[in-house]
């Protein structure tokens, strides 16, 4: 890269709405003056590098966050390896190895609770300092609040394990989804009216939901859309084992799903996952989840 660069450095999990608040002041710095935007950011979260056993899950994939933010508005988007050398780099050798010499930002925006570096301990009043000595103008960006909460990652995904997926959509400005393939699953729902198709996501660091029933919106692999019901969880009515599955029925869908890739947007929590006295309860509980999707209408956002 050769343009000089107004950046802001983040890992934007989620690419939610307070990712994007904080781009457009980035795009807007930068054509108040006349140079490139560029966000700089990473394929691996820092602690699934540096502390594995303590990595949270994840709310989009390096190539889903590569995707939104390529259409956020920015110029230029730098996905930098997070290896175990950048993260033994301090703040001021990443503003001036990476940032100033590779990048070339002459203006950093930092977002409200952003740090860099390997110690920690040091701030945005640090991060001003630096630039100061190395010619970076450092500001600090404004946080979206909503419900005068500041839009977080981590916040979006405490609402998505605790079921709350409309909230989490609010925030995230986009219906949360789980890309997967259809496996081979346990063939009981096609003996009740209600087969199901079983899902494994391709990621396995991706957040899947709290347990759950849930209204979703299902995209197939020709583009197509159907409305459809998901439970999560290990099917206690059936006894069936205690693996976690994810499986969804589509409305007014009878193809064959098997081996195909499909795309399962979360629109509403529907109920917990919950043992019934007989199949029999379980089955008019699914008719009365099937009446409160079709209710619904249209598909989501």
């Amino acid at each position: 890269m050769t343009s000089a660069t107004v950046a802001t450095v983040g890992f934007f999990d989620g690419v939610h709405r307070g990712h994007l608040y904080l781009i457009r002041q980035v795009a807007e710095e930068a054509r108040r003056r006349g140079l490139a935007s560029l966000l700089v950011t990473f394929p691996q979260h820092p602690a699934q590098v540096l502390r594995p056993d303590a990595a949270k899950p994840l709310l989009t994939t390096a190539d889903e966050k590569r995707e939104r933010l390529a259409m956020s508005g920015a110029d230029y988007v730098a996905m930098l390896p997070f290896t175990a050398e950048l993260a033994r780099l301090s703040a001021r050798e990443f503003m001036a190895d990476v940032l100033l010499q590779q990048l070339h930002v002459q203006v950093l925006l930092v977002g409200y609770d952003h740090r860099f570096g390997r110690n920690r301990s040091e701030g945005f009043d640090d991060y001003v300092r630096i630039g100061r000595e190395l010619g970076i103008e450092v500001k600090a960006a404004d946080a979206l609040l909503l419900s005068s909460s500041a839009v977080s990652s981590s916040l979006v995904r405490s609402h998505l394990l605790a079921g709350d997926v409309e909230k989490a959509n609010e925030w995230l400005g986009y219906d949360y989804f789980l890309d997967g393939h259809v496996v081979d699953g346990f063939h009981v729902g096609r003996t009740i009216g209600y087969p199901t198709a079983n899902v494994q996501p391709d990621c396995a660091a991706k957040l899947v939901p709290h347990d759950g029933a849930y209204a979703v919106r299902v995209t197939l692999a020709d583009g197509s859309e159907v409305l459809g019901m998901l439970n999560i969880g290990c099917r206690p009515t059936l006894d069936n084992g205690t693996a976690r599955s994810i499986e969804v029925h589509l409305l007014d869908f009878h193809a064959d799903l098997y081996a195909q890739r499909i795309r399962v947007h979360f629109l509403r929590f529907l109920r917990p996952e919950q043992r019934f006295a007989s199949v029999e309860a379980l089955r008019q509980q699914l008719e009365a989840d099937e009446r409160a999707v079709r209710a619904m209408g249209g598909c989501g956002q």
